[in-house]
């Protein structure tokens, strides 16, 4: 069972969209190897034509507790606080927003489907932004699901966990990374694609190389680079 997508077949499901957006959307999570949430957060403010970028705009919610006594950081299942020994009937609940963004590069061909289809359809306004899909997380999973299934593509198993899942919008930002990792796995490369991807820890985009096979390629190649003078 597979493991992940290639190129090919991420083609197909755009051949299988039934929408210029839908197609639109396919596009944008593998050409930018982007997370979902990043690419429905996209407005035409961010995209800069002239010099080909997209300004990538990644927002996390977390939820800290603590002590309402003493104030020391509790998990959300502590019946007492660790620290005072306070009976925790209510504990404060602290919602912590952390923002990121980069500016990544896009390929001319993407950049011009984006155009093309902000000019002939327009952006879609919300909470005064200008945002080029308009849809919610759900919709964007229906739609690639929904787009993988009728180009007749299987389900993909999870290496770490061995689990089998429909092919979701994570599925093509992986996609874009294996594939970037067996065009260049130096470690500029990785460098690079660790700024593209977002991932705070080189660690995230090493797990990439171990999915694409290149490593154990490598290794195994090297072990027959000694001629013996066997067949």
């Amino acid at each position: 069972m597979k493991t992940y997508l290639n190129p090919e077949e991420i083609i197909e499901m755009e051949e299988t969209a039934t929408n210029t957006r839908d197609k639109l959307l396919i596009r944008v999570l593998f050409r930018l190897g982007c997370r979902v949430s990043e690419a429905l957060a996209i407005g035409v403010e961010d995209i800069e034509f002239s010099s080909g970028v997209i300004m990538i705009k990644h927002l996390k919610h977390r939820i800290k507790y603590s002590c309402p006594v003493c104030k020391i950081a509790l998990a959300a299942s502590d019946k007492y606080c660790p620290n005072c020994g306070a009976e925790i009937a209510i504990a404060q609940r602290r919602e912590m927003e952390n923002r990121r963004q980069r500016i990544i590069p896009v390929d001319r061909e993407t950049l011009e489907l984006l155009f093309n289809y902000i000019k002939k359809y327009g952006p879609v306004i919300k909470n005064d932004k200008k945002l080029i899909f308009g849809i919610n997380r759900h919709r964007a999973w229906q739609i690639i699901k929904e787009c993988a299934e009728r180009a007749g593509l299987p389900k993909l198993i999870n290496p770490e966990t061995g689990k089998v899942h429909n092919i979701s919008p994570h599925k093509l930002r992986d996609a874009f990374a294996v594939m970037a990792v067996k065009v260049n796995d130096t470690g500029d490369g990785l460098r690079l694609l660790q700024e593209h991807l977002g991932h705070q820890s080189i660690t995230t985009t090493m797990r990439y190389r171990k999915v694409s096979g290149e490593e154990q390629k490598q290794w195994y190649s090297k072990l027959w680079e000694t001629k013996t003078g066997h067949n």
